[in-house]
């Protein structure tokens, strides 16, 4: 099963993906006037921006929602095994597709705004890729098709990876961990915790609006703490890595195991720019505007790689022998925290790989329960996923690494394609409203959208 999954991975990716991602990544920059960059600002306001009573989340929120999705384990051991297998090159490939991917991340989560529809017995906005593709394509059958994709990677492979990834976490407490009856205790506590939450759907924003923050901080301070201590050599880290980016046979020899492709492939599992999962929570926002939540994931993007990304990537090149080390994934990383800050590091890893881990569980299964009320909202086939879901995570933990890891980017893979060639046709729809915020923002106006502003008459809140 792993040698199969693996090479239909490597086909997906070496011959689809990274063409459609980098091209869709060029167009929307361009079409945007470099978006990422000009509006940074506006992009940092509109995070910030309050909601009304009652009235769904706010921005915030929704923001951390999509961040904890993005904000799990591959940031650390996706990036780790990037640089094993890639060389350091893969961080230069992971931060130019951040960049890139970045105004993909504008326009799905603004066209998720822009066509999301209110759910009564919810109290609460729903919306996504699904929504768009059926409203604005006239296609529900790509909307189901698109939702089914959606939920297998999220809710089973994804969950299933984080879930594998904490496991990996205790390999040094443990002897022969794959052998012992811990994966099996874990995946049973982990199950049983993700079932509950999952039950508790109105939770899940306050929780990552929570932990989501406080995570990412305690990381990115160590990253500091390691960078400042070891300042002279940043230098000549940044070298190596450029170096190998641009070196002929790290990108081309070995092409699928190459610098390039690794870095891709690993920044999209942790960015998730343009694969269609960041919407299904900016669609859930509460703004003025749907440019708005568009700017606001932009950030959330350079949150996930530009920072804690580029935290796990230093922590590796300044501490460890990254090119002869006996370890992978969280293991190397705990080794090479434990060289700053001594033994506590191992622990301070697993601590926060768990907590990174758990809260992308959370917003994994916000995504894909969307996509499951998208499909049918009966409560018997919900509870059932529900469960459904909870056992994957157990499934996950007992897992072994190759599967997880082709699981998991097999059907992201298939995801993003969907996605990608969608809103590459709705882009248009996306420019507009960006048009009509930039001309209100001109006028010194705070920008409400309205659909007859860019010439729509098929949303459903905006009238």
């Amino acid at each position: 099963m792993a040698a199969v999954l693996t090479k239909i991975d490597d086909i997906l990716y070496t011959w689809l993906l990274i063409y459609l991602l980098a091209g869709a990544g060029i167009y929307f920059t361009i079409r945007t006037r470099f978006v990422q960059i000009r509006l940074f600002r506006d992009a940092l306001h509109c995070m910030m921006e309050k909601k009304g009573a009652n009235e769904g989340m706010s921005s915030f929120q929704a923001l951390m929602i999509a961040t904890a999705s993005r904000v799990g384990t591959g940031n650390m051991a996706g990036v780790a095994t990037a640089i094993i297998l890639g060389g350091p090159g893969a961080a230069f490939w992971m931060w130019l597709m951040a960049i890139l991917g970045s105004a993909s991340a504008f326009v799905e989560s603004t066209l998720a705004q822009i066509y999301k529809k209110w759910e009564k017995d919810e109290d609460s906005f729903m919306g996504g890729p699904a929504y768009y593709i059926e409203r604005a394509l006239n296609a529900r059958w790509l909307g189901i098709i698109f939702a089914i994709s959606l939920i297998a990677t999220f809710a089973f492979g994804f969950n299933g990876l984080q879930a594998y990834n904490i496991v990996s976490a205790f390999d040094v407490y443990v002897q022969d961990l794959g052998t012992s009856i811990l994966p099996v205790v874990i995946g049973v506590i982990l199950g049983l915790c993700s079932l509950i939450i999952f039950f508790m759907g109105d939770v899940i924003g306050k929780i990552s609006a929570f932990l989501v923050p406080a995570m990412a901080g305690l990381y990115i301070l160590i990253g500091l703490f390691v960078i400042f201590t070891n300042i002279t050599r940043i230098p000549g880290v940044i070298a190596i890595i450029l170096a190998d980016a641009f070196n002929f046979k790290s990108i081309f020899g070995g092409f699928t195991g190459s610098c390039m492709v690794l870095g891709i492939k690993r920044g999209l599992f942790s960015n998730e720019a343009g694969m269609g999962s960041a919407p299904n929570a900016s669609a859930s926002a509460t703004v003025s505007h749907p440019a708005k939540q568009g700017l606001a994931q932009i950030i959330s993007v350079y949150i996930d790689t530009l920072l804690i990304c580029s935290t796990t990537v230093f922590l590796i090149l300044l501490t460890g022998d990254w090119a002869g080390t006996e370890y992978s994934g969280i293991p190397l990383l705990q080794q090479c925290v434990a060289r700053v800050i001594g033994p506590a590091g191992i622990h301070f890893v697993t601590i926060i790989v768990c907590l990174f881990a758990f809260t992308s569980i959370i917003g994994n299964y916000f995504y894909a329960e969307a996509n499951i009320l998208f499909i049918t909202e009966n409560k018997t086939v919900m509870t059932v996923f529900r469960v459904a879901a909870a056992v994957m995570v157990f499934i996950g933990a007992i897992n072994s690494m190759d599967v997880a890891w082709s699981l998991a980017d097999i059907t992201m893979g298939l995801e993003a394609v969907v996605n990608i060639v969608v809103i590459v046709l709705l882009g248009r729809i996306a420019f507009a409203a960006l048009d009509d915020y930039e001309k209100q923002k001109a006028k010194g106006m705070d920008p409400l959208f309205h659909e007859s502003n860019i010439g729509l008459t098929n949303t459903d809140v905006w009238k």
